[in-house]
């Protein structure tokens, strides 16, 4: 007579995975996805197929406009043979005043993720809390990992490396792109220096998030008041935008921020091979001149198409 050895097969649960922000990936995790943008986008330069993602849908939910995110998620999915819904605010019934718990509870019925451009970071973690598929940050008024994501690969790509690297960021201290290059430069071990005035500086609080990482990798983070100082002996100068989406007219900041403009003069202080980093879009003159963004430090471009290698690996990562 035989017995069974188990009265029911062995199922294994598989854990829902977030990107809210740089930290909900491991150092490794990070590494595993750079290696996956730089394979997808190998494959897509020599004409491969990667249908990774095929049968899969992904919605897209849009408070804010957007080029480079919306069109490098929604060209992602097509490559990786998935499909992307777009719903701006107004497409929703969040609208006419439907919770945000709900929309996510509903969303999750019929799709595989959620990637989500928000004003409050609070609506992210909200819709993560709510979800039963994976949630991504598209960007929030406190973090844009994807963008983070993106700019550490470009330089890996471009260096080789990120081993004792400074990365000097000019202008906002205290905007998502500042934060979210914070804590993923502190999580790389890459030193990093924020030059920016004070009343505009990086906050404590971020800082404070990414402690742990700064003290196990050794990592320098730096405020600085001066332009010249942050970006001396950088091996790469990156900045944004001064004013946020719809503020454009915040005279007193552009003016507390015009001695940190990423000029032709500034570059002298940096090393001779700096790259010059820029996430788009850019207003020309302000932030940075014409004769630096198209220059031969330039790698603004090359890190806007590096958006969709990227994504197409965060989706992998997250969705398959």
């Amino acid at each position: 007579m035989r017995t069974s050895s188990s009265s029911s097969p062995s199922v294994t649960k598989v854990m829902l995975r977030h990107l809210l922000t740089d930290q909900d990936l491991t150092r490794d995790e990070i590494w595993k996805i750079f290696e996956l943008a730089k394979d997808l986008k190998e494959k897509q330069k020599s004409g491969q197929s990667h249908k990774l993602l095929e049968g899969k849908s992904l919605a897209m939910i849009f408070q804010k406009p957007s080029t480079r995110t919306r069109v490098s998620f929604e060209t992602a999915m097509t490559q990786l043979g998935g499909h992307a819904l777009y719903l701006s605010s107004t497409d929703l019934q969040l609208s006419r005043g439907e919770s945000i718990e709900d929309t996510a509870r509903t969303l999750s019925r019929y799709v595989d993720g959620i990637l989500a451009r928000v004003f409050d970071h609070h609506d992210i973690i909200k819709l993560a809390k709510n979800s039963s598929v994976p949630i991504i940050n598209g960007l929030s008024n406190d973090f844009h990992p994807c963008q983070a994501l993106t700019d550490l690969f470009t330089i890996w790509e471009k260096k080789g490396n990120l081993k004792n690297l400074t990365i000097a960021f000019l202008g906002d201290g205290d905007n998502n792109v500042t934060n979210s290059l914070l804590l993923l430069s502190s999580r790389l071990g890459v030193n990093l220096k924020v030059g920016c005035p004070e009343k505009y500086k990086t906050r404590e609080e971020i800082v404070n998030l990414a402690k742990k990482d700064i003290l196990e990798n050794e990592v320098k983070i730096e405020i600085l008041d001066d332009a010249r100082e942050a970006a001396k002996n950088s091996d790469v100068i990156y900045t944004d935008v001064w004013v946020s989406m719809g503020r454009e007219d915040e005279k007193e900041k552009i003016e507390a921020l015009s001695p940190f403009q990423v000029n032709k003069d500034l570059l002298f202080f940096a090393k001779k091979n700096v790259m010059v980093m820029h996430c788009l879009p850019a207003h020309r003159g302000q932030e940075i001149t014409d004769e630096v963004i198209d220059g031969p430090n330039s790698i603004v471009f090359d890190q806007a198409e590096n958006r969709l290698h990227i994504q197409k690996a965060i989706l992998t990562f997250l969705l398959k």
